[in-house]
């Protein structure tokens, strides 16, 4: 397996931005999300991750400037945030982007999830994002703030809806620049024929390489460590080939 990075972009009132561990009020600015995403590219990104955190929030949208981004690159775009409907799923298709991100609407509307799966296929991921809590794994919904139910059952229904690609995170992990779950990520990667894209906690190229290791994960985003310079884009991608 070919393992894929995804440098981040998350996009919170026009600026692109870090959150720690998903939560508002926790953001460190970046600057111009476009300015970003070319930065990427031009370092060697086949994939970019642009996510809306103010759709996702359900405190505006940043629509128009996603789809003027994703207009500029030349490069694959997972689009992610506030995706929970028909029309909010065709405007972000609309835009061209290669793959969406569903969050909270596959977890509170199955019947929605498994029908625009079987329409888009390879085209629709789904986001599982994990709180760890005596030794309980449950999902967290509503930017992290609800509780979206057990990752297990989640999976395996998810698994006979069709989803074809799984984007999971460790919420505790999310920004901290503490490492990966790996443990968690072989195990979902252990329960589904589906790929996995590991998010959340990256902090260093060993990480990637650790991730790459497994052989059965696909390919991480990374966020947080790239803006902070902990490595630069061409050294990861150098370490994980």
């Amino acid at each position: 397996m070919r393992f894929t990075l995804l440098p981040a972009v998350d996009v919170a009132d026009g600026q692109a931005v870090r959150l720690v561990q998903g939560e508002a009020g926790t953001e460190t600015s970046y600057g111009a999300p476009r300015e970003a995403a070319l930065k990427w590219q031009e370092d060697g990104a086949e994939w970019i991750h642009l996510v809306d955190l103010d759709a996702a929030f359900g405190k505006g949208s940043n629509a128009e400037l996603l789809a003027a981004v994703v207009g500029e690159l030349d490069v694959k775009v997972e689009l992610s945030g506030g995706i929970r409907d028909d029309e909010s799923l065709a405007r972000a298709l609309s835009t061209g982007c290669a793959r969406v991100n569903l969050g909270t609407a596959a977890l509170e509307n199955p019947e929605w999830c498994a029908k625009v799966c079987a329409e888009h296929g390879e085209k629709i991921a789904v986001g599982l994002d994990v709180k760890i809590k005596d030794g309980q794994h449950r999902l967290a919904a509503r930017g992290w703030t609800q509780d979206g139910g057990d990752l297990w059952e989640t999976l395996a229904r998810m698994d006979r809806d069709g989803v074809s690609r799984y984007i999971v995170t460790d919420v505790s992990k999310d920004g901290t620049l503490q490492g990966p779950n790996v443990e968690l990520l072989k195990q979902v990667a252990a329960k589904t024929p589906a790929p996995v894209i590991a998010s959340g906690g990256i902090s260093e190229i060993k990480d990637l390489v650790a991730l790459a290791e497994t052989g059965v994960i696909e390919g991480s985003i990374v966020g947080k460590a790239l803006y902070a310079g902990r490595f630069t884009l061409p050294e990861a991608l150098a370490a994980v080939r």
